[in-house]
């Protein structure tokens, strides 16, 4: 496999499926003027959140930072609650860490949007207590689809290459979350007194 070793390196995708490839009306991500400033901590979306929200006891506790461009950079440390077979990491959670990084892009254009499809390529297994280093960016938008690429290094982020992914991702409405999630759940959210908490809860789903 082909692993691109250079920080900075646009993220390989890994070979799969057509509705993976933008088509040929795509065009080039824009970075919204109001998106984070570059190396600025993105932050949790949601408390409860299993990628990044800080009251998951047992979830990913990813963190995101902006960088330049349509493109983030995350951290997440393995965990012995993460693991899959013996002293290493369940390749479901790592799915799932390459998915919140993808995720994270969203607030850089900014929209609401929701993984479409994601397909990953599990290149070395990833030991408990690893930092897997993640670095993800927007390669193409078509309409609502919004096109991604991610890849994670272990033992630093110039280190070699542990898993990668391609991702597609679809925008839409709010109403999408009231009308799908549990009512106990979006009831509370939307009860929050912190205006800005409530509005975040909703505004990307990775």
């Amino acid at each position: 496999m082909n692993n691109a070793n250079s920080r900075g390196a646009t993220p390989v995708p890994p070979a799969g499926s057509s509705a993976l490839t933008p088509p040929a009306d795509a065009t080039a991500p824009v970075r919204h003027p109001d998106a984070p400033a570059p190396g600025e901590l993105l932050g949790a979306h949601y408390g409860h959140c299993f990628g990044c929200g800080g009251e998951q006891p047992h979830g990913l506790h990813l963190e995101a930072r902006a960088q330049e461009g349509v493109r983030v950079t995350a951290e997440f440390t393995v965990k012995a609650a993460h693991q899959g077979a013996p002293g290493l990491a369940h390749g479901g959670v790592l799915a799932s860490a390459l998915d919140e990084t993808l995720g994270s892009l969203n607030w850089l254009l900014p929209v609401i949007a929701v993984t479409g499809k994601l397909e990953t390529d599990f290149v070395r297994p990833v030991p408990v207590d690893t930092v897997l280093h993640l670095d993800a960016e927007v390669t193409a938008v078509a309409g609502r689809k919004i096109y991604s690429t991610a890849i994670g290094r272990i033992g630093g982020p110039d280190g070699p290459v542990a898993v990668r992914a391609s991702a597609l991702f679809i925008e839409v409405k709010v109403d999408h979350f009231i009308e799908n999630g549990r009512p106990a759940e979006i009831e509370a959210a939307m009860a929050d007194p912190d205006q800005v908490r409530r509005a975040r809860a909703f505004e990307v789903n990775p």
